[in-house]
């Protein structure tokens, strides 16, 4: 639709059922005059409207003519319900502001923000104003954290002079002989040579004492802006709230940073990304670490070890939402929750079935992130409509996501069991570099698994672009970049577990594979495989059942043997750590045989019986290797290495009607 058919717009808006226009150029147009036309059964809101983008995506590129299957699939998934709605957290700010930088830097900027908000500058030299507008602190920084309304800065005051007693009044610069003192009103140690001159000159203010003792101070902020060179935030997604602006930042940079400021007083609600089930967890287990995939990942460094509970803690506050960790996880223990992986996985659904439906073949799907991504796929379009670009194939699907971390193997399989050829992840200068490796470490895992099952050619990449003649060329090779799919497309629904939904793509994939060899290894790395126990170490101990956080190792009631469930392994490698004995060793594969599924038996023993009543109470290779270790231990010579053979009933009776032994009740 286009501003000039207004007329069609109001007569389907008439109609009184939910709207889904096709432009979002006029977005704000269609809006308005939706607001403006009277409702023919009275007062009230109009049903539901939505706006979906077919011409940059679609229709404006060389191969537009053949775009209709693809038109088709982006206006079904638009008419999808809205996902439900997710928690939410907070922040509230009252505007106490930090602006740290060189004070004539500092106090230009602090012009533009001080009639919103309350300006506390921290001198890092410079030439401070005659007149003091603001409350300036000055001296080490020692720690700065937290987040939007809650940083916290702790410095110490480490200069002779007191910057809150200070009157400006230049008497000591003019005084000092060395020239110690600038005009940021502090002095430069290294340069006085101890003429104390200052000191009487100030001695009405009494702001200069050089006795003073290094003072500790804490403040807290609720924004802070940075003008120092380096940020005091090494990670690469910065706390809301925070702004850094380096010496090189250019004047637009300066302006949008002011802008973003004045705009953060008051309180702010963003959506709760993540939902996290300890029980799932492999990250720790009786004080050993395993998994520390979303810790490794997380580039707001948000994810933490609490090694007091051994789980991990998510700070929701810093969290930015990009959803790596829930990818990295091999578990499911956490789960990205904007969008649901079911509401996602709808998406695709829709977007591949609608698409087979309305005759498209060979089905793409470009995932890319709803601001960079966005606009750099709309920047193709319009290339394409002056014919300065290809623009988006017809058989290229764009699909935005809030961030292109936060889908991973099991929705790229599902959307491969479901007919699509190839799923390509855009991705721009916004990612973290580790981001990059975690997402090219699951497609080889996942593109493993397919070719492993002959499933020919390259069904994943990740598409790197900053500039849309970048991503034309990208786009323009995909065609030659297409994999094989099931004869039968998938109908199964992607479920709210990471492992379920993995298990049923992998169910579908094996079930019309084109060759089924006995396993199919994988790389380091893999959230998929096997253990090796070796025999010979093994005391079935079961340390290590206690340690899986899957349920893949497991004992039997009735006998001493350690079985194990292949499906359900994460390759966390917590059983390898917890065994005491070494015997563990992982092994990242995907085995096709029945047996993936079923308990099988790693180690088996047989029973110890207690040497006095004869129950079973150990392993006989346990209790063998026990006493070969305590057999030269003074405390075990004699009876008390016979007790180590005795079960826990035995060896107390034994110790109280042993004839040839001295007690301490009898002395």
């Amino acid at each position: 639709m286009c501003r000039r058919e207004a007329g069609a717009f109001q007569h389907a808006l008439r109609q009184d059922q939910p709207l889904l226009v096709a432009c979002t150029q006029e977005q704000a147009l269609f809006t308005e005059l939706a607001g403006q036309t009277e409702r023919p059964s009275g007062a009230g809101a109009w049903a539901p409207m939505r706006f979906v983008n077919i011409r940059e995506t679609a229709g404006w590129s060389q191969a537009g003519r053949a775009a209709t299957p693809k038109i088709a699939a982006l206006i079904a998934a638009a008419r999808l319900p809205e996902p439900e709605p997710v928690a939410t957290v907070t922040y509230k700010s009252q505007g106490r502001t930090l602006l740290i930088g060189p004070l004539d830097q500092a106090e230009r900027l602090a012009a533009s923000l001080g009639d919103v908000l309350q300006i506390t500058l921290f001198a890092q030299g410079g030439t401070g104003a005659q007149v003091r507008r603001h409350p300036v602190l000055a001296g080490r920084i020692d720690r700065l954290s937290g987040w939007l309304g809650a940083f916290e800065l702790s410095w110490t005051q480490n200069n002779p002079i007191d910057l809150d007693l200070c009157t400006r009044c230049n008497a000591c610069i003019a005084a000092c002989p060395e020239g110690a003192i600038g005009l940021d009103y502090q002095v430069n140690l290294d340069a006085c040579r101890g003429h104390r001159a200052c000191v009487k000159a100030c001695d009405a203010a009494a702001a200069i004492d050089f006795s003073r003792e290094p003072l500790s101070a804490k403040e807290s902020f609720d924004l802070v802006l940075d003008l120092r060179a380096q940020s005091a935030f090494a990670q690469h997604a910065k706390p809301q709230g925070y702004v850094h602006l380096p010496p090189t930042s250019t004047p637009e940079q300066r302006l949008a940073a002011v802008l973003k400021l004045r705009e953060l007083v008051g309180e702010f609600d963003k959506p709760k990304f993540f939902a996290y089930k300890p029980k799932l967890c492999a990250h720790s287990r009786n004080q050993q670490v395993g998994c520390s995939a979303c810790i490794d990942i997380c580039s707001a460094e948000a994810v933490s070890s609490d090694k007091a509970r051994q789980q991990i803690v998510v700070n929701p506050r810093l969290c930015v939402g990009c959803g790596a960790c829930t990818t990295a996880c091999p578990t499911g223990a956490l789960t990205y929750t904007y969008p649901a992986p079911e509401e996602q996985g709808r998406k695709l659904k829709t977007l591949l079935t609608t698409y087979a439906a309305a005759g498209g073949r060979d089905a793409v799907l470009l995932l890319h992130s709803q601001e960079r991504g966005q606009a750099l796929v709309e920047e193709l379009g319009r290339a394409a409509r002056v014919g300065a670009a290809q623009g988006v194939p017809a058989q290229v699907m764009p699909v935005a996501l809030w961030h292109t971390a936060s889908t991973g193997m099991e929705l790229w399989l599902a959307a491969v069991a479901g007919g699509a050829r190839h799923v390509a992840l855009l991705c721009t200068d916004e990612e973290a570099p580790q981001y990059l490796d975690a997402l090219q470490s699951q497609m080889a895992v996942a593109q493993a698994v397919l070719h492993g099952l002959g499933y020919e050619g390259d069904h994943f990449s990740l598409v790197q672009a900053t500039q849309a003649s970048e991503l034309d060329a990208h786009l323009a090779l995909l065609a030659g970049r297409l994999g094989a799919v099931p004869a039968q497309p998938a109908r199964f629904a992607v479920l709210a577990d990471k492992r379920p939904t993995l298990e049923l793509a992998l169910d579908h994939l094996i079930a019309q594979a084109k060759s089924l060899p006995a396993e199919i290894a994988l790389p380091v790395g893999s959230p998929l495989g096997s253990i090796r126990v070796d025999a010979s170490k093994c005391t079935l101990c079961l340390s290590c059942v206690g340690a899986c956080p899957a349920s893949a190792l497991q004992d039997n009631t009735e006998l001493p043997q350690l079985r194990f469930i292949e499906k359900n392994c994460v390759q966390c490698g917590l059983c390898a750590s917890t065994c005491p004995e070494q015997a563990i060793t992982l092994e990242p594969r995907l085995s096709l045989s029945v047996e993936r599924k079923q308990a099988r038996v790693m180690h088996e023993s047989q029973p110890f019986g207690c040497i006095r009543c004869h129950k079973p109470f150990g392993t006989l290779q346990g209790i063998e290797a026990m006493i070969g270790r305590l057999a030269g231990h003074p405390m075990f010579a004699g009876r008390a290495l016979e007790r180590l053979k005795m079960c826990g009933d035995c060896r107390v009776i034994d110790v109280y009607t042993a004839d040839n032994e001295t007690r301490i009740t009898d002395l």
